[in-house]
């Protein structure tokens, strides 16, 4: 269960990251409010997940959905590149996830 919880958190970060800018500095209320809520939900589901995750894994877990699923929202919502390189650094930060789940007892 605390793998599916550290997941919503870290899809919670995608959110709040790329939130951040429809906010334009916290100067546009509603999005302002998403990015809060997402912010804050994102952190209480990680402390969470910690309770039984070790702490670097789940962070560095949290981190990478937040840094890949905002990567990817870039290049389909803001129109950022998807080269090639960047698309391969991707997949690693995807197998270095992986690998963190699958080698935590």
């Amino acid at each position: 269960m605390s793998w599916i919880i550290l997941f919503i958190a870290g899809l919670l970060e995608v959110v709040w990251a790329i939130g951040l800018k429809y906010t334009h500095g916290f100067s546009r209320l509603t999005p302002s409010i998403i990015t809060i809520v997402a912010m804050v939900a994102s952190m209480v589901l990680l402390a969470h997940a910690m309770k039984t995750l070790p702490a670097g894994t789940a962070y560095a877990v949290w981190t990478g959905i937040g840094a890949v699923g905002a990567a990817i929202m870039g290049i389909v919502l803001l129109g950022e590149s998807a080269s090639l390189a960047r698309i391969a650094s991707l997949c690693l930060i995807i197998v270095g996830i992986l690998g963190l789940k699958f080698s935590t007892h």
